[in-house]
């Protein structure tokens, strides 16, 4: 799709001469002052980017330590319980939480330590991009900022990751929860992927959690399992309104919960004593800025035209759910690494207007290439005195064809019977068969009662019958609706698919039946 398109972009960007944006893009070797500003512009990014790096990374820091400790490369260290205890203790005095020593916090942070480095380094890298913004959002509804370790346990700091229950984002939100704070959901975007929206949503809810109990680790049980299951622990244990009180009558899953988010708190505080070093960040946070968009735009046409890869959009723009960016006024600017805003900035108007010349033509051929494959036809109803052999004739084909089409058995019609006739491309004729296969629908049925409609077929009085003189006598069958079923059962039951019982029963709503309709089977 890519190469494809940036072949597609070639061809357009020839056609674009007379666009004023794009020819800026284009500079003469004697355009000096151009030249002079961007290498300007260029020198200030590159010395604020490692002014920034300087005072925002910790590595000199941790490096120092263990330098201090004279740590190999490979080397894991193993501690006492006495310098785990006291390392939770100073925990414990610098926040609200508390960062109790016990045998299970213990051998939490001794498995982290063992086997789980890996993710420990990840996460440190991860949480460059991450941590500034949770700790803005924590200050500014005054509460602890320890509370960005939680995003830790429930992601990762991955805000694409989706839980097997439903649960998306940093901070994990079912669909319900996410509603309830205002993250909307749409075919192209889903908030609870938003970073800032969804860190506004938990630092919303955890208040509320800790109003309720007065309490951070009772707050992050009530987060986890849900404060029923948290009130069920509190009466099954008599009264208690502690975490750890109330921690064995806890899901399996809660009683874990904390004790978890105590071993990450540790774990990326003391990451340097225990020879972990945190894995490079492809972004840090002062990497990145914005821009706002005029209108819908395609991340592949972006990555050919400034060279800002797909896989990087959707990393810095995790929101949406396909590589296409709609205009929205809610959501008019993206987030962009500072690196690629002059390019950005050159040929902006061009990016706009080359994306929609590329994706205005894959449209309209794609809508050409549906048209030519959909067959067109037209419904006729029969009028008295008529025969297939005189409907056939009016539109030019034959009676074998009709009943094909109709699946009808013989030559029989009725007066007010509803006939397709193919104008165009007819759908080849499936074979008979003699076994139903059963297909799973894809879209439950209404149900019966829902909506009514009239029945399409009854017992039609002779006179209303037309017959024609080849006719070959076949008897039709039928059968009455009951309570329960669905045009998908009655269809299967007699070897038709829905289709084609609608088209034994012309004018029946495909979204009803009503008990004790009849309809046609045979």
């Amino acid at each position: 799709m890519k190469r494809t398109i940036g072949k597609i972009i070639i061809i357009v960007c020839t056609s674009l001469i007379g666009l004023p944006s794009f020819a800026q893009n284009v500079k003469s070797t004697s355009d000096t002052t151009t030249i002079e500003c961007d290498e300007f512009i260029e020198v200030i990014n590159s010395t604020l980017h490692d002014y920034y790096l300087q005072f925002s990374s910790t590595k000199k820091q941790k490096d120092s330590i263990k330098a201090a400790f004279g740590y190999d490369e490979k080397f894991v260290p193993q501690f006492s319980d006495s310098e785990y205890c006291n390392r939770l203790t100073v925990l414990d005095a610098q926040s609200p939480f508390e960062f109790v020593c016990n045998p299970t916090t213990l051998s939490v942070i001794k498995f982290f330590n063992q086997s789980r480095r890996g993710f420990v380094s990840v996460v440190l890298g991860r949480s460059k991009l991450y941590f500034p913004m949770f700790e803005e959002k924590l200050a500014k509804h005054d509460m602890p900022l320890e509370l960005k370790y939680l995003a830790v346990i429930e992601s990762g700091l991955r805000p694409q990751v989706k839980s097997k229950a439903g649960a998306l984002g940093l901070w994990q939100f079912m669909y319900r929860t996410g509603k309830m704070y205002g993250m909307d959901e749409s075919t192209y975007i889903d908030e609870r992927m938003d970073p800032k929206m969804a860190t506004e949503a938990a630092c919303l809810y955890l208040k509320k959690l800790y109003e309720l109990y007065g309490d951070w680790s009772m707050a992050l049980a009530a987060y986890n399992a849900g404060p029923g299951n948290v009130n069920k622990a509190i009466k099954r244990s008599g009264g208690e309104m502690t975490y750890w009180g109330v921690r064995p009558y806890l899901p399996k899953e809660t009683q874990g919960y904390v004790p978890n988010f105590i071993a990450m708190a540790y774990m990326m505080t003391y990451s340097a004593e225990h020879n972990i070093s945190e894995r490079e960040p492809k972004f840090h946070d002062f990497q990145i800025d914005t821009v706002c968009i005029k209108r819908g735009i395609h991340m592949e046409t972006i990555d050919s035209l400034i060279g800002w890869k797909v896989e990087d959009i959707q990393a810095l723009n995790p929101i949406y759910k396909t590589t296409y960016i709609p205009y929205s006024e809610k959501h008019a600017c993206i987030n962009i690494p500072s690196t690629f805003i002059n390019k950005w900035i050159e040929i902006e108007d061009s990016i706009f207007k080359i994306d929609s010349l590329i994706y205005q033509k894959v449209i309209e051929e794609k809508i050409l290439e549906a048209e030519a494959s959909q067959p067109t036809y037209i419904t006729h109803v029969v009028t008295v005195g008529q025969t297939l052999g005189h409907i056939a004739g009016k539109y030019k084909t034959t009676v074998q064809k009709i009943m094909e089409w109709n699946k009808l058995r013989s030559t029989n019609i009725a007066i007010g019977q509803r006939l397709i006739i193919y104008t165009s491309a007819p759908p080849v004729k499936k074979p008979a068969q003699t076994t139903p296969t059963p297909v799973t629908p894809k879209v439950t049925e209404t149900p019966t009662n829902e909506i009514a409609v009239q029945d399409s077929i009854s017992n039609t009085p002779e006179n209303n019958v037309v017959e024609n003189q080849d006719t070959v006598s076949t008897e039709s069958k039928t059968h009455k609706v009951v309570a329960g079923d669905t045009l998908w059962g009655i269809a299967n039951k007699n070897g038709l698919t829905v289709d084609e019982l609608l088209q034994l029963n012309p004018g029946m709503d495909r979204n009803g039946l009503k008990t004790g309709q009849i309809i046609r089977v045979k």
